[in-house]
């Protein structure tokens, strides 16, 4: 078993996002075998960038509300919310609000790190 505190970790601030504080709980750092668990902090007037990739991917929203901006319009998203994006379903995930979107995100992991 292993165990991290999103508390301990030290978040990066991906290129083309705005406000967004990014932190892989499992990933890389502890060799997680099949699935990463990232979680998203995105800011008030915050966004990620629009974007796919090739496969799906599972978020809940822990905290506060936003929106998801999709190819066929906009989505509102709030705490409590379970989202499954398709593969290849172009999004960005935008904080509308006056308070912190906190999203926990599942992916996959990649080939390149198998």
């Amino acid at each position: 078993m292993k165990k991290i505190n999103v508390g301990d970790m030290t978040g990066t601030h991906p290129e083309g996002t705005e406000g967004v504080d990014f932190k892989p709980l499992i990933a890389q750092n502890v060799a997680a075998p099949n699935f990463y668990l990232r979680v998203f902090d995105v800011a008030p007037g915050g966004h990620t960038f629009n974007h796919s990739h090739p496969w799906e991917h599972e978020m809940y929203v822990v905290q506060g509300r936003g929106k998801i901006v999709l190819h066929s319009g906009e989505e509102s998203i709030r705490e409590g919310d379970a989202i499954l994006l398709e593969p290849e379903e172009k999004h960005m995930i935008m904080n509308s609000s006056g308070f912190l979107l906190r999203l926990v995100c599942v992916v996959p992991k990649p080939d390149s790190d198998r």
